[in-house]
């Protein structure tokens, strides 16, 4: 044995690192040999974005004049009520839209909507009513939310 094997430490084995980086850093795929073309915009059914747009005023991320233009006859006064006392500005997890259906009436000026909506482990219950404008937008004319639409209705 010649002296310099004796006197260095053994060897340890280093990492394994992909030709990139460390295993797990670098983007799967070819990134950045293709250019990525855009998806197209979605457009999601008016109803779905109503939903939304109730759930972000309800749950506090959105103040209630948001609604202001999108809301019509009793709708906005309900929602004045209704966004202070609702449990979904609770401090637990963030309200998730997890369905959403509609019902539309037979001339299509009018359509009723009823979405579910999960908060942690809880599922809550929402509906509301859109009416088509004259200037053929879609705007919300009333709003429940586990029965507490009649209660902000009748203070």
């Amino acid at each position: 044995m010649d002296s310099y094997t004796a006197t260095t430490r053994p060897r340890t084995p280093r990492p394994r690192t992909a030709p990139g980086g460390p295993a797990g850093t670098r983007p799967r795929g070819g990134a950045g040999t293709h250019p990525r073309t855009p998806a197209p915009p979605r457009t999601l059914p008016p109803h779905t974005v109503f939903a939304e747009r109730l759930l972000a005023v309800l749950s506090g991320e959105r103040p209630v004049h948001w609604m202001l233009g999108h809301t019509v006859g009793e709708a906005y006064e309900q929602l004045v009520h209704l966004a202070p006392a609702t449990p979904l500005r609770s401090l637990g997890p963030r309200p998730v839209l997890r369905r959403c259906s509609v019902q539309l009436d037979p001339h299509r000026t009018a359509m009723e909507a009823f979405a579910s909506i999960a908060t942690g482990r809880r599922v809550r219950a929402m509906a509301f009513r859109l009416e088509l404008g004259a200037d053929q937008r879609w705007r919300c004319a009333a709003v429940e939310l586990d029965g507490l639409g009649v209660a902000a209705r009748h203070p």
